[in-house]
């Protein structure tokens, strides 16, 4: 097993060994209509560990892992951390422009995959975890340092490009011993995991579930959009997910008063949770305990929490109809910020401590991440003298992280949001740098311009529409471009072209009066052209 401190484990590998030998013959998952016990599971786990030393004639520093909602993508998952490497979730759904520029800046080693047509295009060697498994014996376990990073997720940037944020082992340590505890998990749990594995909130679905010795029970794609039928049908009792499934769960009328009586705990992240559909929610799983968490992924999924009582007389009422984001964990310090690193009763939340990353994998993104507050006045670390110790990516322990989120105190209640300070935006969880969708319509031919916003719809969900100028530009071509380099959730849903953007008095593009161009236009349809 990984080291571990005290009789806490010091690696992911840990988390689910530890669970793995007090609970061998336990379910550990079910998956595409499978169930593996947790020595199953291991078992599987250590013959695709051997497949991959053999395919790398060697330990491996980074792996990426491309592949579906399947026992073996998990097993995956679990070789990488059993040979105390890093592992770099890819995505099926992304575009391979998109997959392979994530490899390149990941430096990987191998991909693994389920299907190798998947792969094709990719700048590293693709192993098949079939091809894998079959190689015959099992690989011991490589001891991890829990300073190595466990994983490397990527987030939309500003620049155009992806931002990678590593990980640590030694991050995710103090964030498993308290959610663990928190809610409850133990043998004979049963958690969803509906996330996909490129969202940070799938490492609490996997390893909060496997480090209590719980099953992860893993819906597809379709089932997520079902999810009273999916938490009776599996007798879930913790259901983790974005606010947005009870949204469609509402309009699909499937949320019935009492209809899953089997929850303990119903816990959402990723974008913010409205007092409606937390109540609408309630209301169907009565004998749960329904709580609203919030991070940023570089600070380990998740940092602070509100739990909302039983009855929801005793709500609080926000003014945005928001829940409250709560309370930092206690083992994290938080301060509410002006833009200037000055104290303040509403500002920009920064944190550090245990779960703060260690810093971007390119160096270059930390700037104006950080905040250096030991001295007489704020100062950006990466602008001054210690930014040349930067160079090796290694931010020092005392900073704080700005996470560019605006708060305000909110009593007993702890944090309310109050929406982003820059041009980041949630859609269906996950976040959306605007730059990067705009970055790559400027890129575009005969695009002079490009603006892309986040609107609000009916149903408390958040849409893009992109506004172009131009040597008339086509929205059907440009939409087109889009989808070969972007995810799906950052292609707008509507793209308009304008002869000139609105500007305001210092020259800048007015986004509040381009949005309100755009809420008084006619109603539009999927792509929407519009000419002035």
């Amino acid at each position: 097993m990984s080291a571990s401190t005290g009789d806490r484990p010091a690696t992911l590998y840990g988390w689910f060994a530890a669970s793995a030998a007090r609970h061998p013959d336990r379910l550990a998952l079910q998956a595409d209509g499978q169930a593996l016990t947790y020595r199953e599971l291991d078992e599987h786990s250590a013959r695709v560990a051997a497949g991959v030393l053999h395919a790398c004639g060697g330990p491996p520093r980074r792996v990426g892992l491309l592949a579906g909602r399947r026992p073996a993508t998990y097993a995956g998952y679990l070789a990488v951390q059993r040979l105390g490497a890093t592992v770099v979730p890819l995505n099926t759904a992304w575009p391979r422009a998109r997959n392979a520029s994530v490899a390149h800046r990941a430096g990987l080693d191998l991909v693994l995959t389920d299907e190798s047509g998947r792969a094709g295009g990719l700048p590293v060697p693709v192993l098949d975890l079939a091809d894998a498994a079959g190689v015959g014996g099992g690989a011991a376990v490589r001891r991890g340092e829990p300073g190595a990073p466990a994983y490397i997720l990527f987030t939309s940037g500003s620049t155009g490009a992806p931002k990678g944020v590593p990980i640590r082992h030694e991050n995710v340590a103090p964030y498993l011993a308290h959610v663990i505890d928190r809610y409850e998990v133990g043998p004979g749990s049963r958690l969803s995991q509906t996330f996909d594995l490129t969202f940070d909130v799938s490492v609490f679905d996997m390893f909060t579930a496997w480090g209590g010795g719980a099953t992860l029970v893993v819906p597809g794609r379709d089932e997520i959009l079902t999810p009273v039928r999916f938490v009776n049908a599996h007798e879930l009792t913790h259901w983790c997910s974005v606010p947005s499934v009870i949204s469609f769960a509402r309009r699909m009328r499937a949320l019935r008063h009492g209809a899953m009586p089997t929850l303990r705990h119903s816990l959402f992240a990723g974008e913010p949770l409205t007092l409606q559909q937390a109540r609408a929610w309630q209301a169907a799983a009565p004998s749960s305990r329904l709580e609203n968490f919030y991070g940023p992924t570089e600070l380990t999924i998740t940092c602070s929490e509100f739990g909302l009582g039983t009855d929801p007389a005793t709500w609080p009422a926000t003014a945005n109809g928001t829940v409250p984001i709560g309370r930092v964990y206690a083992h994290l310090e938080h301060r509410v910020l002006d833009t200037a690193g000055r104290p303040a009763l509403e500002g920009e939340l920064c944190v550090r401590g245990p779960q703060r990353f260690p810093g971007y994998l390119d160096p270059a993104d930390n700037a104006g991440r950080f905040w250096d507050l030991d001295g007489e006045h704020p100062t950006d670390p990466a602008t001054g003298a210690a930014g040349r110790a930067w160079a090796a990516g290694v931010v020092p322990a005392r900073m704080w992280y700005r996470t560019g989120d605006r708060v305000r105190p909110a009593g007993r209640d702890g944090l309310l949001h109050l929406g982003r300070l820059d041009h980041q935006v949630k859609v269906d969880g996950y976040r959306v740098e605007l730059g990067e969708i705009e970055s790559a319509l400027r890129d575009r031919p005969g695009v002079h311009d490009a603006v892309v916003l986040a609107l609000p719809t009916a149903h408390h969900g958040t849409e893009l529409h992109a506004v172009c100028t131009g040597d008339d530009p086509r929205p059907d071509t440009l939409l087109a471009a889009l989808r070969e380099r972007l995810p799906a959730y950052m292609v707008p849903a509507f793209l308009h072209v304008r002869a000139e953007l609105p500007l305001n008095g210092n020259g800048k593009t007015d986004r509040a009066a381009l949005a309100a161009l755009l809420h008084d236009a006619p109603a539009a349809t999927p792509v929407k052209e519009l000419r002035s």
